[in-house]
């Protein structure tokens, strides 16, 4: 790739200033990327904090429920008295993870205008973000129309603009095919966790990806789940099932993970007395028995056994099996035609029956060598490396966060980016959960990676995190962040990555000489100008 010509800097505040160094530099730096005198786009009102235009329906554009870590009850509170639109927004995940085929404010207007009918695919949200959803969306006949802004004339009617099919691999609606090449263990003896690095070949498909970017896998259900539900009802799993064998539509079409309020319903309609009563609250949201929250398909059969559906009816009240959409941890320009993907193979025990996440025990273990399986390439939004290649980068991703991550890595060395470049990893024990330990600690003595900063929450006394570790070296964080550095996060968004920003609020407080109200707006002013960007889940 040829390298563009790097301008000459510019200074816009004057080294006389009074403003220390620190702030001098950011302040710089700030405001030439704001006015795009570096040659790049200036920010559009959207990427300085703007979340969504108003739309004439009485709403002022900000969404303070738009956090992945806030609960549902806490975020519908938040949007009291908002349009229905935006109050459908608030029901979601808040992950803008784009599982959905969207994000979280373009799905909820896609509802609200009808132009989405679909109320179940929030999977980060689950069964209280589609409850939710089919409450709203049956306020959707009596919300008032929105009034045009003033000024402008009311839209007249237009026919619905014909459907564009999204190209092959690049949308949910429309899978590619690509071939399952490998799998390699990267914990070693002695770990709590089952970690995998996972290889693709998607030469067939001539897909491609930048880094950033995730990958959607369409995984399919484990045999022996789906076989003992067949026993459960009694069935033979040879029965036909639109237009397949019922064991083919288990395997194939339907989620076999937490039991649909539909499917409490059909339940309440084949048995009766306290059984049915029991059904009944169930499929309203209840929790007759305080065990709803763990009562996946096979465990609602057996807690109402001896009911036993047509197959037929069963599967309709099913919910679709969703794609599963992972960060992917390669680079199309060192390795095109190649993906990989760093994924932990999720098994628990309830009761004392073991559980398993469907896609990742599938690429850990159900998916052979030469497999075909569909898949498809979901852009990220607002993750990405920065466009100016000499750009600092500070990189957060402990566990899997470390999957896109090394894909920048790679990607900086193909295309000979001179940014500097440090990572924070850590895991539970530095002997058998260093993933990825030789690769990265040859990047080290490369000089591709400047700085490699480890934490281990388990090998001493104390538990020991990354944002521990961001604390100890908050100098140089503030340093880096002074001259330019953008700052990544990957990983949880419910408890790590709201730690990993406490910790550098701190940090912007302590080392940047500002108050905490001062430190939280500078950080906001990073994520408005792209400069702290997050991939949480």
């Amino acid at each position: 790739m040829t390298q563009m010509p790097v301008p000459p800097k510019l200074e816009i505040i004057p080294p006389n200033a009074p403003f220390s160094e620190g702030q001098r530099l950011w302040l710089n730096g700030f405001l030439v990327g704001m006015l795009g005198l570096d040659g790049s786009t200036p920010l559009s009102p959207l990427e300085n904090g703007a979340v969504l235009a108003p739309q004439g329906d009485g709403d002022d554009g900000e969404a303070p429920w738009h956090d992945p870590a806030m609960p549902i009850a806490d975020r519908m509170k938040l949007a009291e008295g908002r349009p229905l639109r935006r109050r459908m927004m608030a029901a979601m995940a808040q992950q803008d993870c784009g599982q959905c085929g969207y994000n979280c404010a373009d799905y909820s207007d896609s509802i609200a205008n009808k132009s989405e009918a679909r109320l179940n695919l929030c999977a980060p949200g689950g069964k209280e973000t589609a409850r939710m959803l089919k409450q709203l969306f049956e306020e959707i006949d009596k919300a008032p129309a929105a009034k045009p802004a003033a000024g402008t004339a009311a839209p007249a009617s237009a026919p619905a603009a014909p459907e564009v099919k999204a190209e092959l691999g690049r949308a949910r609606e429309n899978p590619a095919e690509a071939t399952f090449l490998s799998r390699r263990l990267l914990n070693k003896a002695g770990s709590e966790k089952e970690t995998y690095h996972v290889e693709f070949d998607l030469s067939e498909s001539k897909l491609d990806y930048v880094v950033g970017d995730s990958f959607g896998v369409f995984a399919r259900n484990d045999l022996g789940l789906v076989d003992q539900i067949i026993a459960l009802l009694g069935a033979s799993h040879t029965t036909k099932v639109n237009n397949k064998t019922l064991r083919e539509a288990l395997i194939e079409d339907v989620s076999l993970s937490p039991a649909p309020d539909k499917l409490f319903e059909l339940l309440s309609f084949i048995t009766g007395g306290a059984q049915r009563e029991k059904a009944r609250a169930l499929a309203q949201g209840e929790d007759p028995d305080g065990d709803a929250a763990t009562l996946d398909v096979m465990a609602a059969l057996q807690k109402f056994s001896g009911t036993r559906p047509h197959p037929e009816a069963f599967v309709e009240a099913l919910e679709p099996l969703q794609p599963r959409l992972y960060s992917i941890s390669s680079s199309h320009n060192a390795s095109p035609g190649k993906l990989s993907l760093t994924v932990d193979s999720v098994r628990y025990v309830i009761g004392k029956r073991k559980r398993l996440g469907v896609a990742s025990t599938f690429l850990g273990e159900r998916i052979n060598e030469g497999d075909k399986l569909k898949v498809y390439v979901q852009k990220a939004h607002g993750f990405g490396l920065p466009q100016d290649p000499k750009t600092p980068i500070i990189m957060v991703g402990p566990g899997t966060g470390v999957a896109p991550f090394r894909a920048f890595l790679l990607d900086r060395k193909a295309t000979g980016a001179q940014g500097k470049n440090w990572l924070f990893f850590g895991h539970q024990r530095s002997d058998c959960d260093f993933f990825y330990r030789d690769e990265l600690n040859a990047m080290k003595t490369s000089g591709l990676l400047t700085r490699l900063s480890l934490a281990w929450s388990r090998d001493g006394e104390k538990k020991f995190y990354v944002q521990d570790r961001m604390r100890e070296l908050g100098r140089e964080v503030w340093t880096w962040l002074a001259e330019g550095a953008h700052l990544y996060i990957c990983g949880d968004a419910k408890r790590m990555a709201k730690d990993v920003e406490r910790a550098l609020v701190d940090i912007v407080a302590q080392f940047g000489a500002r108050s905490t109200d001062e430190a939280v707006s500078f950080v906001a002013d990073l994520k408005k100008k792209g400069r702290f960007q997050a991939d949480v889940y």
